[in-house]
């Protein structure tokens, strides 16, 4: 049954506008990639990168990845 916005009480406005931003946010920030599988190489990749952080080695200094990719920092 369609109901004109005219004919709204305030608390069903306020929930129809509630709603809309709601399913809007979900839509816009939702993962796209969600529920795809990673290939092998990237998981073995990730699996090297967690295991030298917790060692406690350090990664590249973003100053220095900007330098190599020729990215004004």
């Amino acid at each position: 049954m369609a109901t004109t916005v005219a004919r709204m009480t305030r608390d069903e406005l306020r929930e129809l506008v509630e709603e809309s931003v709601e399913r809007k946010l979900l839509e816009l920030l939702r993962d796209p990639d969600w529920g795809l599988e990673l290939r092998k190489e990237i998981r073995d990749r990730l699996r090297h990168s967690f295991a030298a952080e917790a060692r406690g080695e350090r990664g590249i200094p973003a100053e220095e990845l900007a330098k190599r990719l020729h990215i004004k920092a």
